[in-house]
């Protein structure tokens, strides 16, 4: 009879001990809630390149049904600062980090890592009655540093008034871009306009003569889907030239996607990913899908120009 209650009383101490494994083990640490197929994260986006994204998430979340990719898209610096902060995954914006937010990560002990997807350009648009529609990198310096306030200052024989410079938002991208690769850093006027988003930056130069908006190429460069099409067929797309009044027309060109693949066109721009994912994740899922063929298809057919992959272009005169 003891030994019968000593069994007993071992299998109830082993029995114990299993129950409070096992609420341990579901109430510690759990392991990686998410896979590279399957899952749920955030992450934050330039709102300059919400069209092509779009589309990316949209065949992604098709082709894996158990992945959920949850997209902010705000100014490149909101972006970059929610994958500095880690309440995004991923950061998919115009730039490299800079010395200071490698730093964040460094003390952090990660390792981002930088993944190229595609060359955009930012486009210049106007109104459909401007004529200027060919302008050289050196008047849009003068015009975006205030030196060139009017269109008859551009041209003389314009019949258009004072410039209105709009972006979509004060610290985006494309304002960035401007800053740095147009006026040399210098500051833009104080006349320039932010409006609240890209189709807001569409519709305020549909209905001012004198502006001269700054988008994301690739709200205009599908010629396959509606929007983009609808938006091109409210303006006009700028030609710009490297050259101060170029003695051959065909030195001016627009941010299309034959000018982007040989970056003919002066105003390109890459399109990164930037992951904070320290092992295969959800992130890493994505990153791979948007680097590998079926997203650099996506890229092409959007009329951007894919970082990887052979596009054949073909002259027709």
């Amino acid at each position: 009879m003891k030994n019968i209650k000593a069994i007993r009383a071992l299998l109830l101490t082993g029995g114990l001990f299993t129950v409070l494994l096992s609420s341990c083990n579901q109430s510690g640490n759990k392991g990686p809630s998410d896979t590279p197929t399957s899952g749920s994260i955030k992450i934050s986006v330039d709102e300059t390149f919400k069209p092509i994204i779009e589309t990316q998430l949209n065949v992604f979340h098709k082709l894996y049904k158990n992945a959920k990719i949850n997209a902010t898209y705000a100014a490149e610096s909101e972006a970059i600062k929610a994958l500095l902060q880690d309440s995004a995954r991923l950061a998919i914006v115009s730039r490299t980090l800079t010395p200071s937010e490698t730093q964040v990560f460094e003390k952090a002990q990660i390792t981002p890592r930088v993944t190229k997807i595609a060359t955009d350009g930012i486009a210049l648009i106007l109104h459909p009655e401007n004529t200027d529609t060919l302008l050289s990198l050196p008047q849009l310096r003068e015009i975006f540093s205030g030196k060139a306030a009017s269109w008859k200052q551009v041209n003389p024989a314009s019949k258009l008034g004072n410039i209105a410079i709009v972006f979509d938002n004060a610290n985006s991208s494309t304002a960035r871009f401007v800053r740095d690769s147009i006026t040399n850093k210098a500051p833009l006027p104080a006349t320039a306009y932010a409006s609240k988003s890209i189709p807001a930056v569409i519709d305020y130069v549909t209905e001012n003569k004198n502006a001269i908006g700054v988008i994301g190429a690739n709200w205009i460069s599908d010629f396959d889907d509606s929007t983009a099409v609808g938006f091109i067929n409210k303006v006009k797309v700028v030609a710009v030239s490297r050259e101060h009044n170029p003695a051959n027309p065909d030195s001016y060109v627009q941010p299309y996607q034959a000018y982007l693949v040989q970056k003919s066109y002066p105003l390109f721009r890459e399109v990164y990913i930037i992951s904070r994912e320290a092992r295969a994740g959800l992130g890493t899922g994505f990153v791979s899908f948007s680097a590998g063929d079926k997203g650099q298809r996506i890229v092409l057919k959007a009329g951007l120009a894919p970082a990887r992959g052979v596009v054949r272009l073909v002259e027709v005169k």
